[in-house]
């Protein structure tokens, strides 16, 4: 019986539609009559404004929009060979292409061709579903976190640590931080260019877009935060260190620079780094921040002082 009904309302799909167009394309109805689960929910999906608009041309419209023209697919009574674009068996350039038909337009932040996603060949079909998506913004096959962690295992660690950037709590996202469509070469660290890295205002890092008391501009300035980045210091996904330093303590992250090597912790610093009376063995002097408060930059004080 379920199969006779499905028959039936087929055929009546079929009288109901115009016949194809010169070009092969036959109208949305003729998909729903064998699809009905994928139709079901097309209504809430944004693809349907193709639809509800009733002005877009035949190959914009509904299922053909992104499959084209299913004159040859009805035909043959199926078949995903029959289907001009079925995205299944296409190769991945193919994919982007197909999508990019009409969302080039929205990627003018991104760079998406040159992207390290596209480059190891993971395209729009990897992580968006627009049959089956777990929510209705985006189209995300998965909830965010779950889907960047099935490739970024070892993020998915960090994020466990003690001292970490809350994403599995939902307080934030990756995209937050990242542009998942391919970024742009930043300012910053530009020998070991950051991958995906959204950029802040004034092509500045993402850590700013929350962090922005340490934005400046300071008259003295911090060479690795204004040059390395963040982190030069700081791991930014998770750390087993207190402020997600990458050492365990705060004088081992800065003797890796101002440990006497060229000018850093000489005299001409007006300090040396080891001295009689600035001893990085006595206790009093391992916490560096409890002097050189402003560490970031400062207004006010060259050594970063109060």
């Amino acid at each position: 019986m379920p199969g006779l009904l499905l028959f039936l309302t087929a055929l009546l799909a079929q009288a109901q539609t115009p016949p194809a167009t010169a070009s092969g394309f036959v109208g949305g109805n003729v998909c729903r009559a064998c699809h009905p689960d994928k139709w079901l929910d097309f209504y809430k999906n944004p693809h349907y404004k193709s639809v509800a608009s009733g002005t877009a041309a035949p190959e914009d419209t509904g299922c053909e929009g992104c499959h084209g023209p299913g004159k040859a697919h009805v035909e043959a009574r199926g078949g995903k060979t029959t289907i001009p674009r079925a995205f299944s068996l296409m190769p991945p350039k193919e994919i982007l292409d197909a999508c990019l038909r009409c969302h080039s337009k929205d990627f003018s932040r991104a760079n998406i061709r040159r992207s390290q996603h596209t480059l190891s060949d993971v395209v729009c079909s990897n992580c968006h579903s627009i049959h089956k998506a777990a929510g209705p913004k985006f189209l995300l096959a998965k909830k965010q976190a779950d889907l960047c962690y099935d490739c970024h295992a070892s993020v998915r660690a960090q994020f466990s640590m003690p001292f970490k950037h809350r994403v599995n709590e939902g307080f934030m996202q990756c995209t937050d931080c990242h542009n998942p469509h391919g970024s742009f070469a930043p300012t910053w660290r530009t020998s070991q260019r950051p991958r995906l890295v959204e950029h802040a205002l004034g092509n500045e890092e993402a850590c700013l877009k929350c962090h922005s008391d340490k934005r400046g501009p300071f008259i003295f300035e911090h060479p690795p935060v204004r040059v390395e980045g963040c982190e030069s210091c700081h791991s930014p996904h998770g750390s087993m260190n207190g402020k997600l330093l990458r050492r365990p303590a705060v004088f081992s992250v800065c003797l890796e620079c101002h440990n006497g090597a060229g000018n850093f912790g000489r005299q001409g610093d007006g300090i040396k780094t080891q001295s009689g009376g600035h001893n990085m063995f006595d206790r009093r002097f391992q916490n560096c921040t409890a002097c050189h408060v402003r560490i970031h930059g400062s207004n006010s004080e060259q050594l970063f002082f109060r």
